[in-house]
């Protein structure tokens, strides 16, 4: 009988122990700081050990592939983007990596951004074209069954404007649906009730709310500009809503003129040619505006006008408003001097 140790299963056994003796140790850089990886997904193992090895995380890497194949994590890393310590062993890089802790960057939308607006954020945050952006947004529309939770007729003013925190290259229908479903969160059983008090449906609670919104710079003012739209709508006025117009036009104007009114006189979002609210939304409100538009101001007022400062001169007649105009002219004279 042969009595030797087949040497197979020793030399099995003394890389084992290697293996574990060199996690033990953990092959810690020497850099402070932190490193960023971008793990793509897909990635086999061999090349997240070549990325580790560039960003000088790991300083061995036949070895780092062994001691993770012996945890069983060769196979188990998640893709994404990773900050993690320049000096972390080889433990807690594997236990980051398997355990998918990605770096969640902030996506910030303002209060009554567009569609438009909001589209070189998404790219951003998607890493896609933002000609493909654009179109998506622009194609979904209310008979969308993805879409079919807000009133519509399409996306705008129901991407509700806040700060989300997504992984680099999060696909864009997952960044839609958190904006909507932040958009659902606001619609309370309060609001839905005092939308009913009020006569009107959820779309031209948010459709007012947009231009509300649009129109105030100061968020105190908002209930009060709220007022004056919904005078105008119970007495049949036209709103005149000057954002409704820049809404139409192709283009943003620094300032709008009646030539610019008249450019847009056919489009249904034209709020001077056109009575009642426009078919939807121009941009989307935060919950300030839909409030306001909820709970208007108990006033008279038909009117306002801008003024440098950010606050409005609010009037009752045509001729208080347009002495207010004359008043505001001059302080927007005297501003820009």
């Amino acid at each position: 009988m042969n009595s030797r140790v087949p040497r197979r299963p020793l030399r099995a056994s003394l890389a084992v122990l290697t293996l574990l003796a060199l996690g033990a140790c953990e092959d810690r850089g020497v850099a402070t700081g932190e490193v960023e990886i971008t793990i793509p997904p897909g990635a086999s193992f061999a090349q997240v050990t070549d990325t580790l090895l560039a960003r000088d995380l790991i300083s061995i890497p036949w070895l780092f592939r062994g001691y993770a194949r012996l945890r069983g994590n060769d196979r188990q890393v998640r893709s994404g983007l990773y900050r993690m310590p320049a000096d972390a062993g080889w433990t807690e890089i594997l236990d980051q990596l398997v355990a998918g802790r990605v770096v969640a960057l902030p996506l910030t939308i303002p209060e009554g951004f567009t569609l438009r607006q909001m589209a070189p954020r998404l790219a951003d945050a998607t890493g896609l074209p933002l000609e493909l952006v654009e179109e998506r947004l622009a194609e979904a529309t209310q008979g969308d069954e993805e879409w079919q939770d807000v009133p519509g007729p399409g996306l705008e003013g129901y991407l509700f404007p806040d700060t989300y925190h997504f992984t680099p290259g999060v696909p864009l229908d997952t960044v839609i649906r958190a904006m909507v479903q932040r958009y659902r969160q606001v619609w309370t059983e309060e609001r839905r009730e005092r939308a009913d008090e009020l006569g009107l449906s959820e779309q031209e609670v948010m459709t007012l709310a947009s231009i509300v919104q649009a129109e105030a710079r100061r968020t105190h003012e908002m209930p009060i500009i709220s007022a004056v739209f919904h005078n105008r709508i119970r007495l049949g006025y036209p709103l005149q809503a000057d954002p409704t117009v820049q809404y139409a036009l192709e283009e943003r104007q620094s300032r709008l003129l009646y030539s610019h009114i008249d450019e847009a006189a056919d489009n249904p979002y034209n709020t001077y040619s056109n009575p009642g609210l426009p078919p939807g939304p121009i941009g989307a409100p935060g919950e300030a505006a839909i409030d306001a538009t909820l709970a208007p101001a108990d006033v008279s007022y038909l009117y306002f006008v801008a003024r440098p400062d950010g606050t409005h001169i609010f009037t009752r007649t045509l001729e208080e408003h347009n002495r207010a105009r004359v008043t505001a002219r001059r302080e927007w004279q005297a501003h820009e001097r």
